[in-house]
């Protein structure tokens, strides 16, 4: 009997360490499993030479695609936001997430982004006529393809 309520007791701490160790908040996607999660603003140091890797990352949204939430920005240290698109556009975020803290689970790219792409993006984000047709270079960016994210219910 001693053996039994040892291993129920067991089974209960193990399983309340996993539960406190997950991320609280609204999921989309894939679970964002817990583990090395890198600042956004660390993720170019951490790829290194590679122009790919899977990792996982937090940072702060700064803009979402105002059309259905088919993309949304990171905060970047360098003033300049990292875009965030979706796997397969298999979910889209929601809106009214600016100023909320995510982790993202996916793969970190260094990557050179079209002209056309670029203007694309413009005008996803209501930006002027005027606004598009200035973008006339193609963009090198990091980017970063999330099969999961989950925006954080604590700042």
């Amino acid at each position: 009997m001693k053996k039994i309520i040892l291993s129920l007791s067991f089974c209960l701490f193990a399983f309340a360490g996993f539960t406190q160790t997950a991320y609280t908040g609204q999921k989309f996607g894939e679970e964002v499993k817990p583990g090395d999660v890198k600042p956004a603003a660390k993720m170019e140091s951490a790829m290194g030479n590679q122009t790919t890797t899977d990792m996982k990352i937090q940072g702060k949204v700064v803009d979402v695609c105002k059309k259905k939430g088919c993309w949304m920005t990171l905060e970047m240290p360098n003033g300049d936001p990292m875009r965030v698109t979706f796997k397969d556009y298999a979910f889209f975020m929601p809106m009214d997430i600016v100023g909320k803290n995510v982790v993202l689970d996916g793969l970190a790219k260094k990557q050179t982004i079209s002209v056309e792409t670029l203007r694309h993006y413009a005008e996803d984000a209501k930006k002027s006529p005027e606004e598009v047709a200035k973008i006339t270079d193609p963009k090198k960016e990091l980017a970063f393809e999330a099969k999961g994210v989950v925006i954080l219910d604590k700042e």
